[in-house]
């Protein structure tokens, strides 16, 4: 088995779409009607043919509630590996995007991470691999 698709949950799909494609960079992969709502998927423009990302709308109520538990917790929906967390903090911020706090500094139990506000309901964590 292998990961190849991983939801998000989103309470906009159109403004979850314009962040995740123009601010985060990802590469759009699929955007169809379903049902009420939209299949949307993106990939990484580093393994644009690798693990897509789905944004799938909080339209259950279970789902919303969920979300905003994890959001008021602070509690991240999910995690992405970046080269360079304090770079890509940097970069980030430069273009607008809230965090929690500065990235922390890591050690041998836990890499260096940072975490952002998607602006669609969720905590977003980046971290950076170990060497």
């Amino acid at each position: 088995m292998r990961i190849t698709l991983s939801s998000i949950i989103v309470d906009d799909q159109d403004k979850a779409l314009a962040f995740y494609r123009d601010t985060l960079g990802f590469v759009l992969k699929t955007d169809v009607p379903a049902g009420g709502a939209r299949w949307i998927t993106l990939a990484s423009p580093e393994d644009p043919d690798g693990a897509q990302i789905s944004l799938e709308p909080n339209g259950f109520p279970f789902v919303a509630t969920y979300q905003a538990a994890l959001k008021a917790n602070g509690v991240p929906l999910t995690a992405f590996a970046a080269a360079d967390v304090r770079a890509e903090y940097a970069r980030l911020k430069g273009l607008g995007v809230t965090f929690r706090s500065e990235p922390s500094n890591g050690d041998a139990a836990m890499p260096t991470t940072a975490m952002f506000d998607d602006g669609c309901g969720n905590w977003i964590m980046i971290y950076e691999p170990p060497a």
